[in-house]
């Protein structure tokens, strides 16, 4: 999204530009093809459009509120990963290694995978909720977009309900996370990544639990 929202910046696109919307993707081993499976995304408003156009705009909205693999396949393609790395090692995130889409099989078999750490994380959200990823008013936009996050089981179900939290969800087998500005009377950003629980509403509820320890920690 950072990358998204800084070529636009700089006019390099359009936010409105449309893209197409093909389900094939190359393999960043040996450029075979691959395709992403409906079942296993957790939105399906991008496989309806297969064979037309969507914007980069409603790509980016997807792909964060309800964490869109395909549209974040999309984006990727049209960014390109190397601009994407450039961005996220210029903004100083430590340990956030972006090498592909996802579902990318024969990348996952050989061990190339995307990696991300709780610091990168906390300086991508710190530099937003400061103005300093892209442009004040671009960074603004980006919050926006974390503010309708539809997956809310996490840190925002630890604050007191009407408390403003932009954030993004992500979860694999056994991995769940949730990074997040907390708009909170003292705003502080809170990052929290959970291995090894297979439940994911327990992982859930303990991000849930801890969200409230740090909140009721900052309004003493």
């Amino acid at each position: 999204m950072i990358e998204l929202y800084r070529q636009a910046q700089t006019g390099a696109l359009s936010l409105d530009e449309t893209v197409p919307v093909r389900n094939q993707f190359r393999s960043i081993v040996d450029g075979s093809p691959y395709s992403l499976s409906e079942g296993d995304d957790s939105d399906s408003e991008v496989y309806a459009v297969v064979g037309k156009t969507m914007t980069l705009r409603k790509l980016c909205e997807l792909m964060i509120a309800v964490s869109s693999n395909f549209a974040a396949n999309l984006l990727i393609d049209r960014l390109g990963v190397d601009s994407i790395r450039r961005t996220v090692t210029s903004l100083g995130a430590d340990g956030m290694e972006v090498l592909r889409g996802v579902e990318d099989q024969k990348a996952f078999d050989k061990g190339l995978n995307n990696t991300t750490t709780a610091r990168g994380l906390m300086i991508l959200l710190d530099k937003l909720a400061h103005g300093h990823a892209v442009a004040a008013a671009t960074d603004r936009d980006m919050i926006e977009i974390l503010e309708r996050q539809k997956f809310n089981d996490a840190i925002p179900a630890g604050v007191p309900p009407g408390t403003a939290v932009a954030h993004k969800t992500g979860s694999i087998t056994r991995i769940h996370h949730d990074a997040a500005i907390v708009f909170a009377p003292r705003p502080y950003v809170l990052v929290l990544l959970v291995r090894g629980i297979e439940d994911q509403k327990k992982s859930a509820a303990l991000m849930a639990d801890l969200s409230r320890v740090v909140y009721d920690a900052t309004a003493r």
